[in-house]
């Protein structure tokens, strides 16, 4: 009989600790699902996120541009490209006049010493940029005398001065409009936002939010344009003054060059 206890016994443990193991597998079965269930939703739920956040900043701005109106969003975007157009050609041509001061002052100071006069206007004919420009115009007068040269000398370098800067004033010109015009669209659409006010005879912010962002967004997007183009102007007007400064020291050099090569 004890034996027949010991192997119901037994029997029992081995029932009950077989549910507790199949409980123990049951929820850990449970969670797992769960988790895939999850993932699974977070997977499906990351397209739709990752479609938000690529709308990006480009799109936003081209919502916020259409909602400002084509009448004066219209006209500030155009002040931009004009403006971005002359800053462009401006900045390639200054690029392109830029020389090696230094190195063209020893080539006419060795040609004159070497060659002559004509050997150093050749150097200037195959260098680029006003300063070669201004050297040449100063050698071509050399034979009349030092006085002659310098007043070509002087007399070209306004010249030079002048393609310079030249379509320069366009850019302050769009500088100034694009912020203006913004100005005037803020204007314009409080003004609607009151006209609707006095017809409906009462304020409500639904009435007037539309009229009001127009008016905000054409500000906005004025200044934006007018601080674009404001660090193109400053840029290119530091570089005018570099060059400038290279052409009148070189033309005092160059006359030094012509008074030393008369002796």
């Amino acid at each position: 009989m004890k034996r027949l206890f010991s192997i119901l016994a037994m029997a029992g443990l081995f029932v009950l600790s077989t549910n507790t193991v199949s409980a123990k597998a049951n929820a850990m079965a449970t969670n797992l699902s769960a988790t895939v269930a999850s993932a699974a939703m977070m997977i499906q739920e990351t397209p739709a996120e990752e479609m938000v956040e690529e709308k990006g900043f480009q799109q936003v701005l081209k919502e916020q541009f259409i909602q400002g109106g084509a009448g004066f969003m219209g006209i500030v975007l155009l002040c931009l490209i004009l403006g971005l157009a002359v800053a462009i050609e401006r900045i390639i041509y200054l690029n392109m006049a830029s020389t090696n001061t230094d190195k063209l002052k020893q080539q006419v100071e060795d040609a004159l010493a070497s060659g002559g006069v004509e050997a150093a206007k050749e150097v200037c004919r195959n260098t680029r940029g006003p300063v070669a420009s201004i050297y040449y115009q100063g050698l071509d007068r050399a034979g009349e005398g030092v006085e002659s040269a310098e007043k070509a000398v002087v007399a070209y370098g306004g010249v030079q001065m002048g393609q310079l800067e030249k379509n320069v004033s366009w850019l302050s010109l769009f500088i100034a409009i694009a912020p203006m015009l913004g100005f005037m669209g803020t204007v314009i659409g409080m003004i609607q936002a009151f006209q609707k006010i006095s017809a409906v005879g009462n304020l409500s912010a639904s009435l007037i939010a539309g009229d009001i962002q127009v008016a905000l967004l054409t500000t906005v997007f004025g200044l934006i344009t007018a601080i674009i183009l404001q660090i193109f102007y400053n840029y290119i007007i530091a570089k005018i003054d570099g060059i400038v400064n290279d052409m009148e020291d070189s033309s005092i050099t160059l006359i030094d060059m012509l008074v030393d090569h008369k002796k």
